[in-house]
Formats: C-alpha cells, structure tokens, sequence
C-alpha cells in the first residue's frame, strides 16, 4: 500500500425496492399491444396520405389495377346475365305432342288430364286442330287458299310443359310420351340449349383463367410500384434497420401502400362494372321489348363493392410483401 493513502471502504450494495407491481424494465402486454396498434394506425394514414399527395401518379396506378379487374369482373357479371336468360328460356321448354289424325276432341282433353298427373309434367295445354287452323290463317295470311281445303290438314296437339328443363330429363320425357298410344309425333328441340350451356361453361373457364392471369398482372404492377417507393425512402429505411427498427417496422407502411392501392383499384373497377352495365341496360331493354320480353339486364350485386376491394387489397398486401421482404434483405446494415 502507497504511503498516506486513505484505505478503501468496502462498497455495500443495497436492493433498489420496487413499486407494488411494477416491473424494471419492461412493459406490459398492454402497453405493447396499444404501441403495436398504434403504430398500424399512424402506418395507414401516413400510407394514405403519401398516396394522396400524388394524385397524378396514384390514380394512374389504381386505373390500371381498375382496368385489370373490370375485365374479368365485368364479363363474369354477363355471364351470369346469360345463365338467367337461359334459364328464362328454358323455364318456357315445352314439348309439342302431336296426336293421330282421327282422335276426337274429348279423348284429347282427357289425355292431356292424365298427363298433367305425371310428376315430370306441370301442366299441358289442348290445341285443337279448328284452333290450330284459325291461328295459322291468321299469322300466314293464307286464310282464302286454306278455306278452299276440303279437310283440316292439322292434327290435334298438345302441349307439355315440363317440371325440369335440363336437356337429360327434357330427352327423358319425349322418349316417354312417343310411347303412349295415338301419339304420331314427339317435337322437341334442345340441341341449342345443350350448345349454349356448352359455350357458357367455356365462357366461365375462360373468365376464370383471364381472372387469375390479371390478379397476377395486378401483383407484378403492385410489386414494381412498391420498389420504387422503397429505392426513394433507401436513406430513411438504412437510417431506421441501424438504429434498430425491426423489419416489421420498416414494412409496415409500404404494406398498407399495397393495401389502398389495391383497395382503391378495386373499387374502381366496381364503378367502372356498374358505369358499363348502366349504359347497356338501354339497349338491352329495347331489344328485350322487341321480342316481347320482360327481360331487364341484372347489375353488379351491392356486395361486390366490398368484396372487390377487399380481395384487390389482398392482392395489393400480397404484392407489397413479397417486394419489401426482397428489398430488407439487401438493404441489412450488415452488409453495408
């Protein structure tokens, strides 16, 4: 020991008390949630006002992810216009059951009584061959020459208007009614109703393979637009990963960007359906009226307003996280 130098005291450590409760150091699950909230909260209205700031370039964007997602959207909605006509049409299938020349016109009636029992059949109607020829003199105009017949040429008909419209059961029947007694002849035409159902199952895949490769455009253009919002904040995120940001941290507002982008396009594409049925349904009705149909173009269901921008926003999420995580990955303080 040096001369006159003063001993040292031994240094007695003292437990520091802690408040009832409190824990040193630490935070409550709470306290934890309410940040993480918090900060998805400021996240999306800072994404949203980044967006907004730019209106040229964010309305581009979104018109184009609109335009990709009208597309399929607007062609499935006519697609189910034509199913519903379809089915209009086919709920007015019938068969014309032409009977032998020499039955009389009670026999006719009862006949048509007792198919109107079957359960394939919902009712039957009773042409007579006197009201078959008044019609046909009046719709042909060859009412003179056809008074100058010695007979009526027109067998007596009945009319049968199924239960099922599909062309198996329609097939079904006629075979069933060609094998009743004094039946000549069983007219029924549903080869264009198997060629259409035909064509609209083809139209659906299409649609349906159209959707998916647009849903995939829809990510790439979301995917492109998000590096470039990374590559002009590179210094703010470097800045943030060295100070200790975690990456959740640093993606975060880059995917609420994904999310309205998508959101936005979405919902655009919803108006831009409902803007294009709008302008249609005139010309529809019109066409309609001449055919003397009551048919009206059905419009885009209330709820595809939420869930179109809903599933684009998916996308948006989808897009945006697959380029931020690419980009984090390069941008690690310690490979700088």
């Amino acid at each position: 020991m040096a001369r006159n130098a003063t001993p040292r005291q031994p240094v007695v450590r003292t437990a520091r008390r802690r408040g009832p409760g409190a824990k040193e150091g630490s935070l409550s699950l709470r306290d934890r949630l309410r940040s993480w909230w918090r900060h998805h909260l400021d996240s999306a209205r800072d994404a949203l006002i980044r967006l907004a700031a730019r209106p040229v370039g964010t309305g581009m964007t979104v018109l184009v992810i609109a335009i990709a997602l009208a597309l399929p959207v607007g062609l499935g909605v006519m697609l189910e216009n034509m199913r519903g006509l379809t089915q209009s049409w086919q709920g007015n299938a019938h068969l014309s059951v032409f009977l032998k020349q020499d039955m009389a016109e009670d026999a006719q009636r009862e006949r048509a009584d007792n198919w109107k029992a079957w359960d394939s059949i919902r009712r039957t109607e009773v042409i007579t061959p006197a009201e078959a020829l008044d019609e046909y003199q009046q719709m042909s105009g060859f009412g003179n020459a056809l008074d100058a017949l010695p007979d009526n040429p027109l067998p007596p008909l009945i009319i049968v208007y199924p239960e099922a419209s599909d062309p198996d059961a329609l097939d079904a029947l006629s075979e069933r009614l060609g094998e009743q007694d004094s039946v000549d002849q069983v007219q029924l035409d549903v080869q264009w109703v198997r060629r259409l159902d035909a064509m609209l199952d083809v139209g659906e895949r299409l649609v349906s393979a159209l959707a998916l490769a647009l849903a995939l455009g829809v990510m790439l253009v979301l995917m492109n637009t998000i590096r470039l919002a990374i590559e002009s904040r590179r210094e703010e995120i470097t800045v943030v990963k060295i100070v200790g940001g975690t990456d959740g941290f640093v993606r975060r507002p880059f995917l609420y960007t994904g999310f309205w982008y998508g959101a936005g396009g979405g919902l655009m594409a919803a108006v831009l359906v409902q803007i294009a049925l709008w302008w249609l349904s005139g010309p529809v009705d019109r066409l309609a009226g001449l055919y003397d149909s009551s048919y009206s173009l059905a419009s885009l269901h209330p709820g595809a307003f939420v869930l179109l921008p809903l599933f684009a926003g998916i996308l948006g999420l989808m897009g945006a996280w697959l380029a931020v995580g690419r980009h984090l990955r390069e941008m690690d303080p310690r490979f700088f």
